[in-house]
């Protein structure tokens, strides 16, 4: 068959992989939503953002109600969220955010991972000042009307809109993010990503050689289940 066929092959199985790792992921957003605010995506705009996040990665519909329905249940497994962080190689501060049904097993592993790239856990909330907690929205820019809209969405609390490759991207501050969501909601807007991110507030420039080991950190934390996302500040 060739080398080409292989090549394809392997893009194939790392496309089918990340899908699996973004479907493991908002399957446990969807699981969270429930437990804090009910089945019910209309009176939980928790729920109802991890939905639109399921959509945005193109989670089939029954997964999504499978999800939902499996997280009703009073057999499912109880997902905590919690944040470690840590210094990677060059000391460049890392924040993991991980939703597990056993802690134990994931500080194991996140452990692992700082030490063997020789780095080490920090103190829970000792890196807090390097990043800013920023609710985050992505959607299509096709038929927006980008100047009515940021005049519309100053009064919830909009910080910075912007456009890429046809995508437009909104910032918020976190204690306006559910505010912004419902804003964004009552306009029909369709979001493809809405979630709390940690911004740096400053960056770590590294040398490409530096660099390396600390984006291989990353990979092997993002390769976690229960790592749900990693944040850095490097440049």
């Amino acid at each position: 068959m060739g080398r080409a066929f292989e090549f394809r092959k392997a893009r194939k199985f790392k496309r089918w992989d990340k899908m699996s790792k973004a479907f493991t992921k908002i399957g446990r957003e969807i699981a969270i939503a429930v437990r804090l605010g009910g089945p019910d995506p209309e009176g939980n705009s928790r729920l109802r953002m991890a939905i639109a996040n399921a959509k945005g990665v193109n989670m089939p519909k029954d997964r999504i109600e499978g999800a939902i329905k499996r997280a009703s249940s009073k057999d499912q497994e109880a997902f905590q969220e919690i944040v470690y962080e840590g210094y990677g190689p060059s000391s460049v501060p890392i924040v993991v955010e991980c939703a597990t049904d056993n802690p134990t097993r994931t500080v194991a592993n996140v452990r692992s991972a700082f030490v063997r790239a020789g780095g080490q856990l920090a103190t829970t909330g000792s890196l807090d000042f390097l990043f800013e907690r920023k609710g985050v929205f992505k959607f299509p820019s096709e038929g927006v009307n980008l100047d009515d809209l940021e005049l519309e969405l100053i009064d919830f609390g909009l910080e910075e809109i912007t456009v890429e490759e046809g995508e437009v991207t909104i910032l918020t501050s976190f204690p306006d993010f559910v505010g912004m969501q419902k804003a964004v909601e009552e306009r029909k807007i369709t979001v493809t990503s809405a979630e709390v991110q940690r911004l740096p507030t400053v960056f770590k420039e590294l040398s490409e050689a530096d660099e390396e080991p600390v984006l291989e950190l990353i990979d092997k934390l993002e390769e976690d289940d229960d790592v749900q996302a990693v944040y850095h500040n490097l440049k």
